[in-house]
């Protein structure tokens, strides 16, 4: 009696996806170092593709010509300010922090200011809790400093990853949905969240830090405060921060104006920076933020929580687009596997 074969089909199918992952991963693992600059390329690839398309295949530019038309772009207007103002950020920090004597003065100032106000009281001001803040926010300027190389590394890859992923874009996004082995309406629908949320976090992002930085940094200098600059950018560096966004920098300032007896200056700059400067954030993400991308507030915040422990300062890009993934893919399945018809509730109210 003849005896039936095992179909190896599936057993060759596993197979091949499992030697793939063991693959990706030895990669992934050993490219950890670039992986900054790859994320950078994607990101610009997917901002400039339909123009880039557009000037290719409308217009008939040269392809390299317009690829390096691009990089320039984002040198100029994207690496450069990046570098000046991180440049900018480090020495003025350096040189606070070379100036111990009036860090102390202001924090004595703001120790007898709090000292007897409710709430501020019981924050915990001594001495040993500065110098512990003081050391752990000096050790980590080495590790700042040195980072200016890896950073200037990713840059080159980005540049470069760029150029090839533009020059053979056509190429590139036909393999990809060829090797996505779902429907064409579920590639829609990834393209669409990808895009989206790249587009909404790598736009919207900078935008409302650099509106939020600049009516901060106008604040600061109406009402009299040192480093106006200095703390302008870090107010709008501080508007990724999850839930207290641009509060972690104004109210510390708030109240060192007021622990150093500028009373009016000090409620001024504090009604100024929360009517103004918080609202700012409301105005653009039902404005220009919404335009971008519909984002919940929950991915945005948890998402941003993620990606800055993954990827650092592009998780702010990536760490959003992974979590509404689970959406994604969800909605991925329900149109390659869903089978079920969909059952309305009833309607109680009748």
């Amino acid at each position: 009696m003849k005896q039936k074969q095992i179909n190896n089909t599936p057993i060759n199918q596993i197979m091949l996806i499992l030697i793939i992952l063991l693959i990706c991963i030895l990669i992934f693992k050993n490219l950890l170092y670039y992986l900054p600059g790859f994320l950078g390329a994607i990101t610009l690839y997917i901002l400039f593709r339909n123009s880039y398309f557009t000037l290719t295949e409308k217009y008939r530019w040269n392809k390299s010509l317009a690829s390096i038309l691009y990089i320039f772009v984002s040198i100029v207007f994207i690496v450069a300010p990046i570098w000046a103002i991180g440049e900018y950020l480090i020495r003025q920090i350096v040189e606070v922090l070379n100036n111990p004597q009036e860090i102390v003065r202001q924090f004595n100032n703001v120790k007898a200011y709090m000292s007897d106000k409710p709430l501020l009281k019981d924050i915990d001001m001594s001495d040993e809790a500065l110098m512990n803040f003081l050391q752990r926010l000096t050790k980590y300027i080495p590790s700042v400093l040195n980072s200016v190389a890896e950073v200037a590394v990713n840059i080159l890859v980005t540049l470069f990853v760029l150029y090839f992923m533009q020059v053979h874009g056509r190429n590139m996004e036909d393999y990809i949905r060829r090797a996505i082995p779902f429907s064409q309406k579920s590639k829609i629908e990834i393209w669409r969240e990808v895009e989206m949320m790249v587009k909404s976090n790598a736009i919207g992002i900078p935008i409302l830090g650099l509106c939020q930085g600049l009516v901060a940094m106008l604040g600061y200098w109406v009402f009299g405060v040192e480093n106006f600059i200095l703390l302008g950018i870090l107010t709008g560096i501080s508007s990724i921060v999850p839930l207290l966004g641009t509060m972690t920098i104004y109210v510390p300032v708030c109240i060192t104006v007021l622990a150093a007896g500028q009373t009016a200056n000090g409620i001024g700059l504090l009604i100024y920076c929360f009517i103004l400067v918080g609202g700012i954030d409301n105005i653009l993400r039902f404005t220009i933020l919404k335009t971008l991308g519909d984002v919940p507030p929950l991915i945005t915040v948890f998402g941003v929580l993620l990606g800055l422990n993954m990827f650092g300062m592009l998780g702010l890009i990536f760490g959003p687009l992974i979590l509404s993934s689970v959406g994604v893919l969800i909605k991925v399945y329900s149109n390659e596997f869903g089978k079920g018809k969909i059952i309305e509730l009833p309607d109680e109210s009748s």
